[in-house]
């Protein structure tokens, strides 16, 4: 994996952080597939893990030993930002990685005045609109700190996968209240980009009433589409590979195309 390029004509990308306070919900599944999605529909996407778990990172095949800059730097240090941007092995999909340093970060971030608004000031300086990005996708930690609010100061809306689990619905509130907080103190333009069932399973009564519950109490802000529970899904990431590329006819694979699709579709009919 190598530093990009600057050889793009400016443009300014859609930045979308990835986001829920609750663990295992499929965030960086979804980061990682989602992106890829895009890329295939002629998209070209950064992705920023902004999870000291680099578990993103990981995904995409950036091996540890490669992530000699990262978002620790982005955020604290003064490097170049182009250098801290890799190429994955899949054209046009780029990342900054995450290592365990970022776990320290928020603590750091707390001395600066402007700590709500360093990954924004970071992801608006010009080299990012040279390189011609159409997407960026902010990969959330599993938790509402001070990385998550940087996530969703630099964001134009925040997806949220939601788990089709007992309880899934009771942990929006505090995401969404965080949300409208962020609106009225730092990012007045932020909106929830929609709520993406993961793990779903038509087979399970209880896959089925969470996604009733879920459109009767947030309407058209779920996504039609749905992230089945598959295997193909949940192997790809120890093959270090979005699942799209891993076996791209598996019904994990299509579910992330349809997701791709959707948002894309949705963007345009917010732009009419």
């Amino acid at each position: 994996m190598s530093p990009v390029s600057n050889v793009f004509r400016a443009r300014h990308p859609k930045v979308i952080a990835v986001a829920n306070q609750k663990g295992g919900v499929g965030k960086t599944t979804t980061t990682i597939n989602l992106g890829a999605g895009l890329v295939e529909l002629g998209n070209r996407v950064l992705v920023v893990d902004l999870d000291p778990q680099g578990n993103a990172s990981t995904g995409l095949g950036i091996d540890a030993g490669d992530r000699d800059l990262t978002t620790y730097d982005l955020l604290l240090g003064e490097t170049d930002l182009a250098e801290i941007i890799l190429t994955t092995d899949i054209e046009n999909l780029h990342i900054i990685p995450a290592t365990v340093d970022l776990s320290s970060a928020d603590l750091e971030m707390m001395a600066s005045e402007k700590r709500s608004f360093l990954l924004h000031d970071a992801l608006r300086q010009p080299v990012i609109e040279d390189l011609g990005y159409d997407f960026i996708l902010i990969d959330c930690p599993p938790s509402l700190n001070v990385l998550t609010v940087n996530a969703m100061v630099a964001a134009n809306s925040v997806l949220v996968p939601l788990q089709s689990e007992f309880f899934a619905l009771e942990g929006l509130t505090q995401l969404i209240t965080t949300i409208r907080e962020v609106r009225q103190t730092a990012n007045p333009e932020l909106r929830i980009e929609g709520v993406v069932l993961t793990m779903y399973d038509a087979r399970n009564n209880l896959s089925r009433q969470v996604e009733m519950d879920a459109r009767e109490n947030l309407s058209d802000m779920v996504f039609q589409t749905v992230i089945p529970r598959n295997v193909r899904v949940s192997e790809a990431p120890s093959f270090a590979m979005p699942v799209l590329e891993y076996d791209a006819e598996s019904k994990g694979a299509a579910a992330y195309r349809a997701l791709a699709q959707e948002l894309l579709d949705r963007q345009r009919a917010a732009a009419a």
